[in-house]
């Protein structure tokens, strides 16, 4: 039996999209974020990464985890790359280069997207466009994302998806790192034909049903 930790307003989501695709049951244990809570300590604070119960499952205090019988993964993309290889049918790898092309857009997702993506999320999440200092930082994160929204542009621009012209989970991977940048009122509509390739992804239904649930969690 599968079992994943961390509330869909988290790295979660990703799994949790991902096992939705692939209808397969789990368990789903909604570890919030520590630093979400202002008495993480309280006694009568809900489970949390700094909970002794959690941490026994991932020293480290971060969510998603999961766990599969005698195996642990606590990273999302090592956790939704997994499940895919051993339980994905056509969302997984078919032929070893496929293996390496999700592999390869998925390292890319982490190194080349995630990073400032995020950054944006976080300054507009804060009212930061209102400062100046806020400005400039959204700004260099954008800037930072339009080599990596180039090179993404090309491929989409003679491919419906990332590997092999299908969805896979090399697509789930950088559409939710990639989401992060959304936030951004004009960044993504620079480039169209990822625009159109991130919108299809989002309006899968099994990223629907994602998100209903995540937006049904406590903000």
């Amino acid at each position: 039996m599968i079992t994943v930790y961390g509330v869909v307003r988290s790295r979660a989501s990703r799994p949790i999209w991902l096992l939705y695709e692939l209808g397969l049951p789990f368990t789903h244990v909604p570890v919030i974020q520590a630093y979400r809570l202002e008495r993480a300590s309280a006694p009568d604070a809900p489970l949390n990464t700094n909970s002794p119960e959690f941490l026994r499952v991932n020293p480290l205090g971060q969510v998603p985890a999961y766990v599969e019988g005698d195996l642990t993964l606590t990273e999302s993309l090592a956790i939704t790359n997994h499940i895919a290889r051993t339980r994905g049918g056509a969302i997984g790898p078919q032929t070893p280069a496929e293996a390496a092309l999700i592999d390869q857009w998925t390292l890319f997702a982490v190194t080349a997207v995630e990073n400032s993506a995020i950054e944006i999320t976080y300054v507009l999440r804060d009212g930061g466009e209102a400062t100046p200092e806020g400005q400039a930082a959204i700004a260099i994160a954008a800037e930072k994302l339009r080599r990596p929204l180039r090179r993404l542009q090309a491929h989409l621009a003679t491919h419906s998806h990332l590997v092999s012209d299908r969805f896979t989970v090399a697509d789930l991977n950088l559409a939710e790192c990639l989401r992060y940048a959304q936030d951004h009122p004009t960044l993504i509509a620079e480039f169209p034909a990822v625009k159109t390739w991130l919108e299809s992804c989002q309006s899968r239904p099994a990223f629907r049903q994602m998100w209903a649930a995540r937006m049904a969690e406590p903000a």
